[in-house]
């Protein structure tokens, strides 16, 4: 099961937020993310929040999830007041494709309904390749879906099976082609790199699969063995090895000079696309600090500073809609030093960097250092930005330490 999220602090039982939170809604970017926390089985890396069919029996289904989700879109739309329209709609998850095109087309008539699309809104949804076909693809395109992101992680059969994915390895190509036919220009596909057991050769072959599919984003990502999930027991009882550092750093590289060489282009440091409108700009949202509301069991929003969780069991989330009660189970109040952390712990992680006047001041000898050692670009300091060089992106986390 998933991690338990944070304590906090209490939420209202309607959900109010603070009038400094209000103040500027509107002005700021804004996206919506719904969660849908469905799975036909759980592969074994993953600790989201997800259910199978087995763990949620008959307290929880699609249909009482999509009731609930209407009703919090509502009261988000009311607790906001004047609604700022969705510039971007990402659905996540969980398997969102297990909705099939018309619980997608639902969703996405939910967030017209309260807070509208703006005219050139992104909306994308995840889909696992073994739910999704030619049909599925048309449907969504009718729907007003505009991308697609689909969960590949590797072409070798034997990565999957350690990963405990249950599509076949060329079914996640075959669907991106199926959405690139049906009208879909931004199209990605999601890797895992380091999985025990993958050689070179395999992440080549995954690699040269992705550019076959002509996908204009790419998303990496090592894997990370989370506890309490089927692969860290396995780690655990010595039946596989943990992820090795070098290998991971190893295989970044690899990843990251195949997809140059094809015209794929990172902007953070997990992503990469064919050009500045294939980027995700539901993610640059998150990335740069701006407001969403996140709907759904388990989602997390942030608006003006206030940062706050939904109760995760998908039962629980409905039951408190029901009641007209907000499903919030937490929240923060971000102060500004906790907001100027993120801003550098996110920010340097994309391609354009991050002013140097965003640093405290006794981070930027640290931030001259990181040059000096090869982890920031000299020019782009000079120039009173921070970005992370080729070996920086492999030391993103270390340098973020030593400028915070």
């Amino acid at each position: 099961m998933p991690p338990a999220p944070p304590d906090g602090d209490p939420v209202p039982p309607d959900g109010a937020l603070p009038p400094a939170a209000l103040a500027g809604v509107g002005s700021r970017p804004f996206g919506v993310y719904v969660h849908v926390p469905f799975c036909a089985t759980r592969c074994g890396y993953c600790d989201f929040n997800t259910y199978t069919p087995g763990e949620l029996g008959s307290s929880a289904s699609p249909g009482t999830w999509l009731e609930a989700l209407k009703i919090e879109l509502e009261l988000a739309a009311s607790i906001l007041g004047t609604p700022p329209v969705a510039e971007t709609v990402f659905v996540g998850g969980g398997t969102p494709s297990l909705l099939g095109a018309d619980g997608l087309s639902q969703v996405l008539d939910a967030v017209r309904a309260t807070f509208g699309l703006a005219g050139e809104a992104e909306v994308t949804t995840e889909s696992n390749p073994e739910s999704t076909s030619p049909a599925f693809f048309a449907g969504l395109r009718a729907a007003g879906y505009t991308r697609v992101s689909l969960g590949m992680q590797s072409a070798a059969r034997h990565v999957l099976t350690v990963l405990d994915r249950t599509h076949t390895p060329g079914r996640a190509v075959a669907a991106a082609r199926e959405a690139r036919a049906a009208g879909f220009d931004h199209v990605n596909l999601d890797l895992i790199y380091g999985t025990p057991g993958e050689r070179p050769e395999d992440l080549a072959a995954s690699l040269d699969a992705v550019l076959a599919a002509g996908v204009d984003h790419v998303s990496a990502y090592a894997l990370i063995v989370e506890e309490g999930t089927a692969l860290s027991r396995r780690i655990r009882r010595g039946e596989l090895p943990m992820p090795d550092d070098d290998v991971l750093a190893d295989r970044y590289e690899q990843l990251d000079a195949a997809l140059s060489a094809a015209g794929l282009h990172w902007y953070e440091v997990s992503n990469w696309a064919a050009s500045e409108a294939s980027r995700c700009r539901h993610n640059v949202l998150y990335w740069t600090g701006a407001d969403w509301w996140g709907a759904g069991p388990g989602a997390h929003s942030h608006v003006g500073g206030v940062r706050w969780w939904n109760v995760k069991h998908p039962a629980k989330y409905a039951g408190l809609l029901a009641e007209g009660l907000s499903p919030a189970q937490g929240r923060e109040v971000l102060t500004a030093e906790d907001r100027q952390l993120e801003r550098v712990l996110l920010e340097l992680r994309l391609v354009e960097g991050l002013p140097v006047e965003a640093l405290a001041a006794g981070a930027r000898a640290e931030a001259e250092a990181a040059a000096r050692d090869g982890l920031l670009e000299a020019t782009a300091l000079a120039a009173g930005r921070c970005v992370l060089t080729d070996r920086g992106r492999l030391l993103a986390d270390a340098v973020v330490r030593r400028l915070t």
